[in-house]
C-alpha cells in the first residue's frame, strides 16, 4: 500500500506538470466520449478517505501507483496513475469496470460496518 509520506509528498506538490495537466483535461481529444479531468479533481479523489491504493499498480510495467477515489467537484470516482519515483501526475481517468466495483464494494463495505 502507498504509504502516507508518498501520498502526502504528492498532494502537497499537487502532481501535475504543466504537460501532464495539459494531457488529462484534454482526454476527450484523443478518446472520443471520454471525460476531461481537472487535476485539482485528482487531488480530492487522492484525499478520499474511502481511496483504494494500489502501490504498485498491478497494471504498471515499471511499479507506478494507482489511487481510485471519489471527487466530489467531479461528482464521480476518477483512477488516478503516480509516478512511484517522483510522485509525479502521470495519468487520470473516470473509473469504470473493476476498479469502480471495487470502489464501490469497499465503500458499501465500510457504511455496513457497526
Amino acid at each position: 500500500m502507498c504509504s502516507c509520506a508518498t501520498l502526502c509528498a504528492w498532494l502537497s506538490g499537487c502532481g501535475w506538470g504543466d504537460a501532464c495537466g495539459d494531457y488529462i483535461r484534454t482526454r476527450s481529444c484523443r478518446y472520443p466520449g471520454a471525460t476531461d479531468i481537472e487535476a485539482a479533481w485528482t487531488l480530492e479523489a487522492a484525499a478520499d478517505p474511502r481511496r483504494i491504493t494500489r502501490d504498485p499498480d498491478p497494471k504498471s510495467h515499471w511499479g507506478d501507483i494507482r489511487i481510485v477515489g471519489y471527487s466530489p467537484a467531479a461528482g464521480f470516482v476518477i483512477t488516478v496513475i503516480i509516478d512511484h519515483v517522483d510522485h509525479s501526475g502521470i495519468n487520470a481517468w473516470k473509473t469504470s469496470g473493476a476498479d469502480l466495483r471495487a470502489y464501490r464494494a469497499a465503500a458499501e463495505g465500510e457504511d455496513e460496518a457497526p
